[in-house]
């Protein structure tokens, strides 16, 4: 069976709700039988690394809310983190597009190596403070998860897998996607957001028993 992950490296909730998931799928029988598939959707194509300028700022600026409102938002994101097991550095965390880490994903994917590189890049960007927009950075990080680095930056500095990821921005939208995560099992059953545990549960059996 398959489950499709509509997300975005840099969607805190997208973190939040794998998280629960991989934990539902620990106690779930046939976990050994379900293929997790990861699809790109950007939460923010404009957004651009700014030296200097905290994630508080940025999101500030683009939400038109005060950092007093902005930091209460963001302290609730990092207690809903830490309720899976997830210490998010907000503080640390850089504003980035990510485009292009879709594209290394789509590269990585090839070799098998596709979810790692996804938890390696959430966990870069929202525990390590590492610029996920770089591509030294992203070639850095792929080989750490066995990609080969040289390779990697010869894809980051061609339009390499750009087909991909707009081809699964495109299919986000014609499903009717308008947030991530996104979660499709085995394209009859969905679940919008980070929901508790027992949807996911629910859902995935569901979809078990009518594979």
């Amino acid at each position: 069976m398959k489950i499709e992950i509509w997300s975005d490296f840099v969607c805190p909730f997208c973190y939040i709700g794998k998280q629960k998931l991989d934990h539902v799928l620990k106690n779930f029988e046939h976990k050994d039988q379900i293929e997790i598939e990861f699809r790109s959707f950007e939460l923010d194509p404009s957004a651009r690394y700014v030296p200097g300028k905290s994630i508080y700022e940025t999101f500030s600026e683009s939400k038109g809310m005060p950092m007093e409102q902005v930091h209460s938002i963001f302290n609730q994101v990092t207690q809903a983190a830490k309720e899976v097991g997830l210490e998010f550095r907000f503080d640390i965390a850089q504003t980035a597009n990510t485009f292009d880490a879709h594209r290394l994903y789509h590269y990585a994917a090839s070799f098998g190596k596709g979810n790692e590189y996804v938890e390696r890049l959430k966990h870069a960007h929202f525990i390590e403070g590492k610029v996920i927009s770089d591509y030294h950075v992203l070639a850095e990080l792929a080989q750490e998860i066995g990609v080969n680095k040289e390779d990697a930056l010869r894809i980051l500095e061609s339009d390499a897998y750009t087909d991909h990821v707009r081809s699964d921005i495109k299919e986000a939208h014609q499903i009717g996607i308008q947030g991530v995560p996104f979660f499709i099992f085995n394209r009859k059953y969905a679940i919008s957001g980070a929901q508790p545990e027992e949807i996911f549960v629910k859902t995935l059996e569901t979809a078990w028993s009518e594979k």
